[in-house]
């Protein structure tokens, strides 16, 4: 595992708690947050996975 593969599952588990205590609080703007932080973890972990393709 690579620094980005790492750090974008980090950044998708908060954004999943974020997501989750806006959905339990009904603040629709803390989900929107949590589900775009999810969104970007994601994306970041991506890049690390094409990363570790590529310098095999």
């Amino acid at each position: 595992m690579n620094k980005d593969q790492i750090i974008g599952t980090a950044k998708q588990a908060a954004g999943t708690v974020t997501a989750k205590a806006g959905e339990v609080l009904q603040l629709k703007e803390l989900e929107t947050k949590g589900k775009v932080v999810q969104i970007k973890g994601k994306f970041q972990k991506n890049v690390g996975n094409i990363r570790d393709v590529l310098k095999d």
